[in-house]
Order: C-alpha cells, then structure tokens, then sequence
C-alpha cells in the first residue's frame, strides 16, 4: 500500500499532479487485485439521464471500482466530507467528481447540489446506507435519497456490490493503513426504477419508510443472500 511518507508528499502537490498520480496508483491496485465480473451493463445503455445509481456499500474501494465501471456515465459521487481528512481516502477526491455531504444531519447544501447536477442533466451515484457495513450486511439507508429522487425526477439504477470487502477490507483504527488484497469483486446491475407513488391511505412517514424498503430491496435483490442484511426475505 502507499507509504505514510508518499502520502505527505503527494498531499503537498499541486491538485493537477495529485489527480494524475491519485489516477494511476489507484489504477495500478484495482488492475493488479481486483478480478472484477459485471453483469448487466446492458441495462443502463439506452436509460436519458439524469440517474440516480445506488449500491450497497462494504469498503472504500466501492467508490474506486464504481468510478472506473461508470466512467463514461459523467457521474458525481456523493461522499461523507470525513474522507477529506484522510490522506489515502483524499486520493478519491481527485479521481472522481464528488459532493460532500454531512453524515447524519439534514445537509441542505449538499442536497441543493446534488438535486441542481441532477436537474442540469449529470447523473449521481450514492451509497444510501451512509457508511461501509462491517460485517458485510446491508444496514438501514438513510432516507435523503427520497428527496433528491423527487426533486430531481431522476431514474434510479439499482447495483449490487460484494467482494470489495476482501479486496480492501476495513481497518477501523486507522483508514490509512487499509491495504488492497486479492480478491473477486463482482457487480450486478438491475432494472431501472422510478419512485414509488404514494398510496392515499400512507401518511408521510408510512410512505417514506415503504418507499425506502422497495428502493433498498431492489439492490439487496442482486446480491447473496448472506449480503442482504435487513432487506432479506427473511425480514
């Protein structure tokens, strides 16, 4: 993995250098440990932006692996601003076009941001359960999501992500000492979604809870089913 020292003095150069050097590292990890198997591509090939992807989320190479995949998509990944602080995780930020959002907090500013690119016809890509599972389970997604898809009328393009998990596993004592492995990613891709209506008998909250599960079991749909976590069919 990239060395503490490397990482100070890549964090010194100018944002340009950073973004070539951030480029090829990055690419040299997946390209050397990453045996990555995509299906469904096909899907998302005659679908008008503006989409909304979403994925269920298991380490901090999703991000990567989702850049390189949808590259020719003009995403912006939405981002917890917590990865700025990291010298290894801040290496994302100038691969791929991002949106910091505040974890756990009504982040007006970033919701404006991400309903105008939307609006302007980009497309987004976010991970709705807010943070990486570590125990490799879907957790319960934040319900942001719900207002960016009805403001923005965006198409949502489910993805099932499993395998990241071994490729760059967690460390929870220190984020930049994640080293990559070897390891099989694979990533499904599912039917495009619109919203869900809302019923008249549903007040708000019984809607948005519904909605919400429907948008999350269309991802834990594409997954194993020991990777489902809350959205299993057991639940």
């Amino acid at each position: 993995m990239i060395s503490p020292i490397m990482l100070r003095i890549i964090d010194i150069l100018p944002d340009k250098v950073v973004s070539f050097i951030a480029n090829k590292l990055l690419d040299t990890y997946i390209n050397k440990y990453a045996n990555i198997k995509t299906h469904g591509m096909e899907k998302i090939a005659d679908i008008k932006s503006p989409m909304i992807f979403i994925c269920n989320h298991l380490s901090n190479a999703d991000g990567i692996i989702m850049n390189r995949l949808l590259k020719d998509q003009n995403v912006t990944f939405v981002a917890g601003i917590k990865l700025t602080d990291n010298k290894l995780t801040k290496l994302g930020f100038h691969v791929a076009k991002t949106i910091n959002i505040k974890p756990n907090s009504a982040d007006k500013e970033a919701i404006s941001k991400i309903v105008n690119t939307l609006k302007q016809g980009n497309n987004i890509m976010i991970f709705p359960e807010g943070t990486r599972s570590r125990n490799g389970k879907m957790a319960e997604a934040k319900k942001g999501l719900l207002l960016m898809a009805k403001l923005s009328k965006a198409t949502i393009i489910p993805m099932g992500i499993w395998g990241t998990e071994k490729l760059l596993p967690i460390n929870e004592t220190n984020m930049a000492s994640e080293k990559f492995n070897y390891a099989d990613v694979n990533i499904n891709i599912g039917e495009p979604i619109m919203l869900p209506s809302k019923n008249v008998e549903e007040d708000k909250n019984q809607y948005h809870d519904r909605a919400m599960h429907e948008i999350m079991v269309s991802i834990a749909v594409l997954l194993p089913e020991q990777y489902r976590g809350v959205y299993s069919d057991s639940n």
